[in-house]
């Protein structure tokens, strides 16, 4: 058998105008958007990006890639698993109470952190 070794492609970097780190980090500081509403909700709090929001736009989920980090919500790591096993449409309806309200509590997330919003703006 004969092994390749060499390097492999790599798929293209993140656009810049998707990437918003001080969003992500000032979203870990805040509690997890499931608390209160699902008794296992624990641990470490991360940024979930909701990815079935902004359909139809430029920062829209592709093939391979994320939504803009404008659409992400803070979740523990627990709510985050049980969010990937299940997928959003039973996540929102089920946890957060209503089909889409991921994506609702992502806009209201995103206009109530001050800092600078740039090209995601």
């Amino acid at each position: 058998m004969r092994v390749d070794t060499r390097p492999r492609n790599r798929n293209a970097a993140r656009p810049a105008w998707k990437a918003c780190e001080a969003f992500l980090q000032w979203l870990r500081g805040r509690p997890c958007a499931c608390k209160g509403r699902y008794p296992l909700c624990a641990g470490k709090i991360v940024a979930a990006h909701v990815d079935y929001a902004a359909k139809g736009t430029r920062e829209a989920k592709g093939t391979g890639t994320k939504v803009a980090d404008r659409w992400a919500i803070p979740l523990s790591y627990m709510c985050h698993d049980l969010q990937h096993d299940r997928g959003w449409p039973w996540f929102d309806k089920n946890i957060l109470g209503a089909p889409g309200a991921g994506e609702n509590m992502a806009a209201a997330y995103w206009s109530a952190w001050k800092g600078d919003k740039g090209k995601l703006a």
